[in-house]
């Protein structure tokens, strides 16, 4: 991504597909203001250059039955670059660990987890995280309720900055 350059028209194309990313590429070009090929020449530069990194649903954990979400925070005893890749390589292998995020301070790890129920989840707390190699501490928040969740990035505070960003 170093020494790539976007101009307007890339910038508005990540716009419009993180608000809809199943637009098809003859809608999406209409919304850019460009024809169908070359927006699509666009989207696979911007997909191979890494600036979108795949396609998702927006799936209601709740629906299907996922009740409790919790963040863990995590602390380890040993935070070498070993230790740190090691703990996300589990990370990985966690089906509830949805994300996980190496942190700055007194906490290594962020974890937001989901889980069916209390009991699922305090067997994953018990059973796999806290049991894991190098792991010291785990806190956690249970959540009540989620106000805000958005994804990717707010493109109108990025175009407000552009000019002095370039």
């Amino acid at each position: 991504m170093a020494g790539v350059k976007l101009d307007p028209i890339d910038r508005k194309i990540l716009a419009e597909l993180q608000e809809d990313g199943r637009m098809t590429n003859v809608d999406l070009s209409k919304r850019v203001g460009i024809s169908a090929p070359p927006c699509l020449r666009r989207v696979r530069a911007l997909e191979e250059n890494g600036f979108i990194t795949g396609y998702h649903a927006d799936i209601n954990a709740r629906a299907l039955g996922f009740e409790v979400m919790v963040f863990a925070m995590v602390g380890l005893d040993k935070q070498s670059g070993k230790d740190l890749a090691d703990f996300e390589t589990r990370c990985a292998e966690w089906p509830l660990v949805r994300e996980c995020h190496m942190l700055n301070g007194e906490i290594d790890f962020l974890l937001k987890c989901v889980a069916p129920d209390l009991s699922s989840f305090q067997d994953f707390l018990t059973d796999e995280l806290t049991a894991a190699p190098n792991v010291s501490s785990v806190k956690t928040s249970l959540v009540i309720r989620g106000a805000k969740s958005l994804p990717g990035v707010p493109f109108d505070v990025l175009e407000e900055r552009w000019p002095s960003i370039r």
